[in-house]
């Protein structure tokens, strides 16, 4: 039986997902543990690059993101599931990597300076958030996974990853770790409420859990083509955010009929987002369901995480020995 190849991926605990989460990583996910060994972590040391001022949820958004994770399909039967801060030897591996790597590599770095503009109202200037890209490369190396599912914005990221292995492994004269490949995925584009790019800091997403009422009230005040004023104006759906879900959410004989009926005025957008509602919730009950199940079964999900950090910690363990023999600290 042919080995199945190593991958991983990680998540920052900002509390419940939501949709662009969902169909931006998650789904991905829940494909990707079928095909390969799959680790799994919530990266709660990444959420204090940015949020260090104010840590008190990153625990509370760490459990609330589990539970997501478990009532999407995230299976711990097939995937390693796990929390960065209780493995101690990323900490260790990200230290001794900040050793080699130099200064320039982080800042080229292309979202370093775009994260600091866009996030103006924090102070970024800090050590730890010029290094994340480090920690970033001793999460994955440490599991000496051979592949990270990422979208084309982290691509920059796995390459910094690939560089530093690349150096470690020539400047100790060993190969301990395997160059890691990225995967890239499609990743659908579906905007917010308002149109902008789905953010908690604009309030503009629906979450995988939210309630069902709330669902519906979200959508049927959600932004649609701003030049369709009245009932019997033609309308551009690709202008649409309600459009942009039809494609997630809708079968191919819908979302040529919603085209259509928008075009020509044959379908007004009280009626295009009631179809949308339907279909959304169709798609979110059964994860509504097993998360309800999940919430009165604490003990099962910690358990889960606790196997799951028992043995991300034999792997990053094994991986460390042979890091300190390569460096001379065994």
């Amino acid at each position: 039986m042919t080995e199945r190849k190593r991958i991983l991926s990680g998540m920052r605990p900002t509390g419940r997902l939501h949709l662009g989460n969902l169909h931006g990583a998650l789904d991905n996910w829940i494909q990707l543990q079928q095909q390969y060994e799959c680790f799994f972590f919530v990266a709660d040391w990444h959420a204090l690059t940015t949020d260090y001022a104010t840590p008190g949820q990153i625990r509370e958004n760490t459990w609330e993101m589990v539970l997501d994770w478990l009532a999407a399909g995230l299976d711990p039967a097939q995937s390693t599931l796990f929390i960065q801060s209780d493995i101690k030897e990323h900490a260790e591996l990200h230290l001794l990597l900040s050793m080699i790597t130099p200064l320039p590599w982080l800042e080229r770095n292309p979202t370093y300076k775009e994260q600091q503009q866009q996030l103006d109202q924090k102070d970024l200037s800090t050590y730890g958030f010029l290094g994340y890209p480090v920690l970033q490369a001793a999460d994955i190396i440490i599991y000496r996974a051979h592949g990270v599912p990422v979208g084309k914005d982290q691509l920059p990221h796995v390459e910094l990853t690939r560089e530093i292995a690349r150096r470690f492994n020539f400047m100790y004269e060993r190969e301990v770790f395997p160059i890691p490949d990225a995967l890239l995925t499609e990743v659908p584009v579906l905007p917010g409420l308002d149109g902008r790019k789905m953010s908690k800091s604009y309030g503009n997403c629906i979450f995988i859990s939210e309630p069902e009422e709330s669902i519906k009230d979200k959508i049927s005040k959600m932004m649609t083509d701003p030049q369709r004023i009245r009932r019997n104006d033609p309308g551009d759906p690709e202008v649409c955010p309600v459009f942009a879900y039809h494609k997630l959410y809708s079968s191919p004989g819908q979302v040529a009929d919603v085209a259509h009926g928008c075009r020509t005025a044959g379908i007004g957008c009280v009626e295009c987002k009631q179809i949308l509602m339907h279909n959304v919730l169709s798609r979110l009950g059964p994860i509504h369901e097993r998360r309800l199940k999940l919430e009165r079964e604490t003990d099962r999900v910690r358990e889960v995480v606790l196997t799951g950090n028992a043995a991300a910690r034999k792997e990053a363990a094994l991986t460390m020995a042979e890091v300190r023999k390569a460096v001379g600290m065994s």
